[in-house]
């Protein structure tokens, strides 16, 4: 698998919990913090989820 950086771009302040506890999940919190993680499926998904308040780029 190739690996992703993932950035937070926006604020979680009035995002459901579901979309809160996603970013809690790809290591994420708060606007600017950085994740390198593996590019599988789920993680894809995730990323789909919340795609309005991170940006990608491949590693």
């Amino acid at each position: 698998m190739s690996k992703i950086i993932i950035t937070q771009t926006g604020s979680q302040i009035k995002c459901p919990k579901r979309q809160k506890d996603t970013l809690k999940a790809l290591g994420l919190g708060r606007i600017g913090k950085k994740a390198e993680v593996e590019g599988t499926p789920q993680v894809r998904g995730m990323v789909a989820k919340v795609s309005h308040l991170v940006s990608v780029t491949e590693a």
